[in-house]
């Protein structure tokens, strides 16, 4: 583990972030649970699919 690591904990620890930022984080968190959760079930469009292609661009 590097210091620097131990050296920003003692700092997070000692200066907490505010309730503002974790439920920016949690949310952003949320939404792109949301976002992996609709892709799963419903899938994503053709248009989003990549096309697989050969060593020279070519596709299969």
């Amino acid at each position: 583990m590097n210091p620097m690591w131990l050296i920003r904990a003692k700092r997070w620890a000692q200066h907490p972030p505010s309730v503002t930022r974790i439920k920016l984080v949690f949310g952003v968190i949320l939404v792109c649970l949301i976002l992996v959760g609709i892709e799963k079930t419903i899938g994503v469009p053709d248009w989003m699919q990549l096309e697989r292609t050969g060593r020279h661009g070519i596709p299969r």
